[in-house]
């Protein structure tokens, strides 16, 4: 793919948020707010300026979605997620099942086999009983469906008024795959960025729930395990596989620039050829939405070298989570730390992560 002329101009523009993207995040707010929870700007400054530093903490700087320990000679991935999803239930899925998917995906896209998860349950006094059984009924189906035991977990009741009807906790414990040797850092110019489907659906069918918007649109959460895609992708793609995300809170955007920070390099994204299904499109045109910063819950980012990107695209595409699969763009050299956006109209932007929360609590 031939590099793109850039103006002086251009340069200049690209250098100053370069500069002001490479300093430390240091962490002076007076008070928490929404965006802090965003997966944004204030969530990496929280992250990055505050609770890393305090517990030195290089694996909490490196926002990766698992941590890895050694025991016995054994290598295990170790995640905790917590979900405060407001309305609890949504067309294509619920809080139950978001707490078992969205902390094995932490795992399987760290290159870990999922085997056993904690539950922590914060209650509100006065939740109806058939509501917490149904979201019991949830956690125990995609348990199963993602092969992993619940073996332990605690429960909470606060009183009413001091919580969204249910608050859910999970930390996953996986087994770290033989085959993966990945991470954030290790991104090169010539990679492919893959896409394992069309984006947007979790978010917008949360957002949809919540009847503030007065839309009506046939969009499903897309919460599932990833684990199936991702043994595929780690066994069609070998020692090219760079490095998987799960892109959750913050989107496809969001990950992408936690990428090309973490290697130094640029990642261009071809709009055209990311997926979005129609509904997505209309309605986050209409909320004047993003879908590239719009919530998944079933679907990974994969960097992959150019000689392994194709096997790793058809092993997506022969599974049926990965059925929609998609080569939507590169990694290059220049500028370094940064997404840019190559537009269906031919120019081309800067795609940033969050500065505010521009969205409703959706995971």
């Amino acid at each position: 793919m031939l590099e793109r002329a850039v103006s002086e101009r251009e340069q200049h523009a690209l250098a100053m948020i370069e500069r002001v993207r490479s300093r430390k995040p240091q962490f002076r707010d007076a008070q928490i707010t929404m965006a802090h929870g965003a997966g944004g700007k204030a969530s990496r400054t929280l992250v990055e300026g505050l609770l890393a530093p305090a517990f030195a903490s290089e694996a909490l700087a490196a926002l990766d979605d698992a941590g890895t320990v050694e025991a016995g000679g054994v290598g295990l991935a170790l995640t905790t997620d917590s979900f405060v999803v407001s309305p609890l239930a949504f067309p294509g899925g619920s809080i139950g099942e978001l707490a078992v998917n969205g902390t094995v995906n932490d795992l399987a896209v760290s290159g870990a086999r999922p085997v056993a998860l904690t539950l922590s349950l914060i209650l509100e006094e006065g939740l109806p009983a058939e509501v917490l059984r149904r979201e019991v009924d949830a956690i125990a189906r995609a348990a199963t469906a993602a092969g992993v035991d619940i073996v332990a977990g605690d429960t909470k009741v606060v009183e009413r008024g001091h919580c969204d009807g249910m608050y859910v906790t999970t930390t996953g414990l996986g087994h770290v795959d033989p085959r993966a040797r990945l991470s954030p850092g290790s991104l090169q110019p010539g990679d492919r960025i893959l896409l394992s489907g069309p984006i947007g659906a979790h978010g917008t069918a949360v957002m949809l729930a919540r009847g503030e918007f007065e839309l009506d649109a046939p969009v499903e959460s897309d919460t599932r395990s990833l684990w199936p895609a991702v043994d595929a992708v780690l066994d069609a793609a070998g020692p090219s596989l760079r490095a998987m995300r799960d892109a959750t809170r913050g989107g496809v955007a969001t990950v992408l620039n936690e990428l090309a920070r973490a290697s130094g390099v640029a990642i261009v994204v071809r709009e055209a050829a990311v997926p979005v299904p129609p509904a997505v499109t209309g309605a986050c045109e209409i909320l004047g939405i993003d879908p590239m910063y719009v919530a998944n819950e079933g679907k990974l980012v994969a960097v992959v070298g150019p000689g392994g990107a194709d096997a790793a695209l058809a092993a997506l595409r022969s599974h049926p989570l990965g059925a929609e699969a998609a080569v939507v763009g590169e990694v290059r050299t220049e500028p370094p730390g940064m997404v840019l956006v190559e537009t269906a109209f031919g120019g081309r932007r800067v795609m940033d992560v969050l500065v505010g929360d521009p969205l409703p609590r959706i995971c």
